[in-house]
């Protein structure tokens, strides 16, 4: 039998405890192509495996003003100790009595302004470049510099400010050392000589100021290494009115907690470095852990997928409108009728080149759209928007496969979604569509067992993994206790969402005419969040717009998952023993999870309906505007 990984979407349209809403849910359950070698552990340990993710734009600050030559100390409680090092504590120094009894303040708890101080005054360095750099440029100045991450600044153009005159520096986007190394990746494979990499210009892959995650000088060490994490930067502008003060790092973080004395010298050298210094010369690597060589023997087989569609319209719509709440709809039953509903999907299989660029491969795109519903105010059609947008996503698949064999060479490329999102909405434009819709495009790449995708606004996608828990971190384990534990079914991934405030998604849209303000709600293709995740045979991801994750939480989504895999035969009682033990005879359900994928589409939309209608339950989104002190 072939392996195989299923996917299920489930598209509907309802409603959260107090708002009615639309949700397009998306569900995959991947399994590998080839048998396991025998006398591998029946356990198994996944973990997902993510490349850096764009910033979202719901961070976003477009203010961003010409960089600072020094750190601007606010207020007295910044003075500096004898020995030229920021205090840790703000407490006054009346007596040394009164001062040995001061308890020590924690690293994760000093404002970032501190480190910033200490930074500049042990060693200052203006972490700026020219937009008109190149490569070289840039990379020479990392080196020279010793920066992570420069700000890519514009001296043409001028900031007045009332009360000082500035120089003509006006920040216009991020860039990185990882940032370089990426350009000369990219530029690698496209197969342009090493002058041609080195002399590009910075300003075309940089992070453009729109997108850039900056922190604010009142924050601890504690929060902006917890956000530098989540969102995976390496580099944190520090803005204070209006002006990028300086650039930290991890390291910076790190290095605040020590002093000079701390770093050098013959006694740490002792402690620190000699017995731990130099590898011998027949030092090796050590084999991958039992519980991961499994999926490492699959490594290089390709995985496969079912798709099942289910799809449900508001509970309350009707061909001529909306009801309100169900005395305004009437005593008729609910909509079921999937052609009222303002979301959209897409599953396209094609073959293009695949990441190597010289052998054809299958390619699986999956899509879905929310279209706006407040359109309907305007005499506008939600869903016209969303429903344009997949169908020319689809076009433009197959489209490039079936020139593919005329033309040949980079028509056959495989095309990434936010590019996929771009031509697809010039596409809808050119039509004169008017609307908005959020949106997330995905692409699996059977080969690389990779999910590439882009998101604009608060549709997304979720991983959930069987992690045994015996090998899975502290920090990853549930907050379950293991003995009262039913599964090791776990959330492995979730997309980030872009919102400009609470309930209002960024979106992508077409009024009839371009719109240029930076405080737009409209954002394009390459303001989407876009990021990877590696997949493991077994993982089920769902692909949904807000309708589910505002009316289900994401735990209770992890527990409808496991009891469809339970009901289909794939794991048997919560655990992996019956699933493992089939992997290794090379043996697999396919047949049973194309059959019942579906099952798990309907699943889905279902509890997202019954919790929209249940007044007596707080829904995700009911509690995170209780959370923002909104009353909904």
């Amino acid at each position: 039998m072939t392996p195989s990984m299923n996917v299920a979407r489930a598209l509907l349209r309802d409603t959260t405890r107090a708002s009615l809403r639309g949700s397009t849910i998306c569900a995959v359950r991947f399994a590998s192509a080839a048998a396991l070698a025998g006398g591998v552990d029946a356990g198994s340990s996944r973990s997902s495996i993510i490349r850096r993710q764009q910033p979202p734009s719901s961070c976003i600050n477009n203010n961003f003003h010409p960089f600072s030559s020094a750190a601007q100390v606010d207020d007295a409680s910044d003075k500096q100790s004898p020995d030229g090092n920021p205090k840790l504590n703000d407490a006054p120094s009346e007596t040394s009595e009164d001062l040995s009894n001061e308890p020590p303040q924690k690293i994760s708890s000093v404002k970032i302004s501190e480190v910033l101080k200490r930074k500049h005054t042990l060693r200052w360095v203006e972490p700026v470049i020219s937009k008109d750099a190149t490569v070289k440029e840039a990379i020479t100045l990392c080196i020279e510099r010793k920066l992570n991450g420069m700000m890519v600044v514009d001296r043409s153009e001028s900031i007045k400010r009332e009360t000082t005159t500035e120089l003509k520096q006006k920040c216009v986007g991020l860039i990185t050392s990882r940032d370089l190394l990426r350009i000369m990746s990219a530029s690698i494979k496209d197969g342009k000589s090493a002058e041609e990499v080195l002399n590009e210009n910075i300003s075309h892959q940089m992070t453009p100021i729109n997108q850039v995650i900056y922190g604010r000088p009142d924050e601890t060490i504690g929060q902006c290494r917890a956000i530098m994490a989540k969102l995976g930067i390496k580099c944190l502008p520090i803005l204070v009115g209006g002006r990028v003060e300086g650039i930290l790092t991890v390291r910076d973080m790190t290095d605040f907690y020590f002093t000079a004395e701390d770093k050098g010298g013959k006694k740490n050298y002792l402690r620190d470095v000699s017995e731990r210094v130099g590898l011998t010369t027949d030092t090796s690597m050590a084999e991958p852990p039992v519980f991961v060589r499994q999926h490492l023997a699959l490594r290089h087989a390709p995985l496969y997928l079912n798709v099942g569609v289910a799809e449900y319209p508001h509970p309350f719509k009707a061909a001529d409108g909306i009801g309100s709440s169900r005395r305004n709809f009437g005593p008729q039953d609910l909509a079921t009728d999937s052609d009222l509903s303002e979301d959209a999907h897409f599953v396209s299989s094609v073959e293009l080149l695949g990441e190597s660029g010289n052998k054809l491969q299958q390619l699986l795109y999956m899509g879905v759209a929310d279209g706006v519903g407040s359109w309907r105010e305007y005499g506008v059609d939600p869903r016209a928007f969303s429903h344009k947008l997949m169908e020319e996503c689809e076009n433009v698949l197959q489209e490039a496969s079936s020139q593919c064999g005329i033309l040949g060479g980079k028509s056959c490329s495989m095309i990434s979604p936010a590019e996929l999102l771009a031509q697809s909405y010039e596409r809808t434009k050119e039509a004169n569509i008017i609307g908005s819709s959020t949106v997330c495009v995905a692409l699996f790449d059977s080969v690389h067992h990779q999910m590439h995708f882009s998101n604009i606004g608060d549709s997304g996608l979720i991983v959930l993994r069987h992690i045994d828990s015996e090998v899975a971190s502290a920090l990853q384990r549930s907050k379950t206790p293991r003995a009262e534990r039913k599964s090791d079914l776990r959330i492995a991934f979730v997309s980030q969402q872009q919102l400009k405030s609470f309930n209002h998604p960024f979106q992508m849209g077409w009024t009839g005419e371009d719109i240029v303000e930076n405080d737009s709600s409209f954002k394009q293709a390459t303001d989407s969040c876009t990021s990877s995740v590696h997949i493991l045979r077994g993982d089920i991801i769902i692909m949904a717009t807000d309708g589910l994750f505002d009316n289900v939480d994401i735990d209770d989504i992890a527990k409808i998952a496991l009891q469809w895999e339970l009901e289909s035969g794939f794991i048997d009682g919560g655990g992996n023993g019956a699933r493992n033990k089939r992997w290794s005879s090379g043996t697999s359900l396919t047949d049973v999870s194309a059959q019942s994928i579906p099952r798990l589409a309907e699943l889905l939309c279902q509890k997202a309906r019954e919790n929209s209608l249940d007044n007596t339950i707080d829904s995700p989104f009911a509690l995170l505007a209780k959370e923002n002190d909104i009353m909904w």
